[in-house]
């Protein structure tokens, strides 16, 4: 029982983390009102799974070997502002097109596919800042005790993996309404310039980033 405190005030900072807006949250909200709520949730599962991949990294060594070999996580961050920026890039250049009620709106690039497609897409953005794998590290130290049982610690990555899982499938329920679609098929074009530069800036930063 004692380590139950330190594990629940792990999944509470790491869900208030989770839930800030960025990248991801762009992705997921977008993806479920301009394709469908099985999309989303699709891609929910792939951030998921890129968030566990993060963590097991800090907990399991990667982020001391990435220290080490800086040109690395130099390239990681990169190609992942690099693909930023491709998703933003797409999503400016959408069209004016025919409202839900009248035909299907046709979808940018960065959200068509089948789903596996759609499953790498989302993890590669998950995965697309190495930096994360620093906060995962820096919370393991700050809230799990250092001579914690090794059970504790795996059982921090399922907490990391549930947590992001269902915080990101909530936002496609969300999203996934015929009330939110209404408002997409409204404000597509809008919708999907303001997406597109969010994601560029970000792409932008992440690149500059040091």
């Amino acid at each position: 029982m004692e380590y139950i405190l330190p594990l629940l005030g792990f999944a509470l900072a790491h869900l208030l983390a989770a839930a800030s807006p960025g990248p991801s949250f762009v992705f997921i909200t977008h993806t479920a009102v301009a394709r469908s709520r099985g999309a989303g949730v699709l891609a929910s599962l792939a951030m998921a799974v890129g968030a566990l991949i993060w963590a097991a990294g800090a907990l399991y060594g990667l982020q001391a070997l990435m220290a080490q070999l800086t040109w690395l996580e130099i390239g990681i961050r990169l190609a992942g502002a690099a693909y930023l920026i491709w998703l933003g890039i797409t999503l400016l250049r959408s069209r004016p097109g025919p409202v839900a009620a009248e035909a299907p709106a046709p979808q940018p690039e960065a959200v068509k596919g089948g789903g596996m497609r759609l499953f790498l897409r989302a993890l590669v953005l998950q995965m697309s800042n190495p930096k994360v794998m620093v906060f995962f590290g820096s919370i393991f130290v700050a809230l799990l005790p250092s001579e914690a049982p090794h059970w504790v610690f795996l059982a921090a990555l399922g907490i990391v993996f549930v947590n992001e899982f269902l915080w990101y499938a909530a936002l496609s329920l969300l999203f996934s309404t015929r009330g939110a679609k209404l408002v997409f098929d409204r404000w597509r074009v809008w919708i999907d310039r303001a997406t597109g530069g969010f994601l560029t800036l970000l792409g932008l930063r992440l690149a500059l980033d040091r």
